[in-house]
């Protein structure tokens, strides 16, 4: 027996006595991979990402570990709920708009000591002050640096369109223009290199893809080093006691972490080993999260189908965004259907074997993601289910 038949069998038998639609955590996988994201990280203490997470208890799980401290959120009213839940070091990964959130966090100290949110532009400033309503605490800001790999003088450039900062001198202006406002304390800088940390280095069957992805790479992680240490120094030349410099990602955490400048690493994927985080050469994982659709129909020979499973990830639409079919081994998509909305045809040998109510398990794109679509997570030691926790949709919160 394979150790993926051994996987299906023990998840079988922990979910017997539950009827799919149904997601799972293999806590000793999940346990695994964070044991893996913190050797990585070479002594630095990883900021857990919350957006590849969502679910309170795994964050507090994985946070009692050594070697984790911290948590990166995705939205501002995320922020307060997770401080207002007891987490006590919250970093905002985004500039936010929500009024109304911060009126609560310029208005509760304890939410204030809590959160630091992100900002790249004076105009971010002019809005919180226009949202305090009354609220006179000191907000905690974090500055954050545009990683992007830039060519031939600008004209080409790789990585993600986020912080209009790049050079130090940008972001040396900015943070001097937080210093002389009242009511704002700058204690962190971030940089995210999502061109590094988020692309696979080996796709299966593009060697020469491959090797481009990893040339342009370790350009962007030499540019990227130099730069990020002239910002830092040009900050706390304005700002002497920042707390900590953030960067990283699941997929360069080691890189990230050799760098002097940087104090603290972020990753969230690599917990949950989602199928976008297969194709590195950097680390390997073991998928800990996974969800099973149930078998409704048998149409012919080598033919099953499923209920449901369309879960598509974001990004850039491609094959590489569904989820896909991981056990039994050996089934795949019809091309003409995909992933259905409410039905999914799967084809091959394997489903012939399958039963009306067995369970096929699925392996999804994007970590966070597959927790948009359930509203608890089975989590399963050895071959039983130990625990049924609520995601942050079955506390009900849908932050994006």
């Amino acid at each position: 027996m394979t150790a993926r038949a051994a996987d299906r069998a023990r998840y079988d038998r922990a979910t017997a006595h539950l009827d799919a639609p149904l997601a799972i955590v293999d806590l000793e996988a999940f346990d695994a991979n964070a044991a893996d994201l913190v050797r990585r990280a070479g002594g630095k203490p990883v900021r857990v990402a919350s957006k590849s997470v969502r679910c309170r208890a795994l964050l507090e799980r994985v946070l009692a570990r050594d070697g984790f401290a911290g948590i990166m959120s995705f939205t501002l009213a995320e922020s307060l709920w997770l401080a207002r839940s007891g987490f006590e070091d919250v970093l905002l990964a985004y500039p936010s708009a929500d009024r109304a959130a911060y009126a609560e966090l310029a208005g509760d100290p304890k939410l204030a000591a809590a959160v630091t949110v992100m900002v790249d532009d004076v105009a971010q400033l002019d809005l919180i002050d226009a949202s305090r309503g009354g609220g006179r605490e000191v907000v905690r800001v974090c500055l954050e640096l545009d990683t992007s790999l830039r060519l031939l003088g600008g004209r080409v450039r790789v990585g993600a369109r986020r912080s209009p900062l790049h050079s130090p001198a940008q972001v040396a202006d900015v943070a001097r223009a937080v210093a002389r406002r009242p009511g704002f304390d700058i204690v962190g800088i971030m940089a995210y290199e999502g061109h590094v940390a988020g692309v696979g280095d080996a796709v299966a069957g593009r060697p020469l893809r491959s090797r481009a992805i990893r040339l342009m790479q370790a350009a962007a992680r030499r540019e990227l080093a130099e730069r990020r240490a002239e910002v830092v120094r040009a900050v706390r030349a304005v700002v002497p006691d920042l707390e900590f410099v953030n960067g990283g990602g699941t997929g360069s955490v080691q890189h990230t972490a050799a760098e002097d400048a940087v104090t603290e690493i972020a990753a969230g994927s690599g917990l949950y080993v989602p199928r976008l985080f297969d194709n590195y050469t950097s680390f390997s994982g073991r998928p800990s999260a996974l969800f099973a659709q149930p078998v409704v129909r048998r149409p012919g020979v080598g033919v099953v189908t499923v209920l449901g499973g369309g879960y598509p990830a974001s990004g850039a639409a491609g094959p590489d965004r569904s989820p896909v079919p991981y056990l039994p081994e050996g089934l795949r998509y019809d091309p003409q259907e995909g992933a259905g909305e409410v039905q999914t045809p799967l084809l091959g040998s394997p489903a012939d074997d399958l039963l009306i109510g067995d369970k096929v398990w699925f392996r999804h794109a994007k970590a966070g993601e597959l927790c948009e679509r359930f509203d608890r997570l089975h989590l399963i030691e050895g071959d039983a289910v130990t625990a049924t926790v609520p995601t942050y949709r079955g506390e009900g919160h849908t932050f994006l």
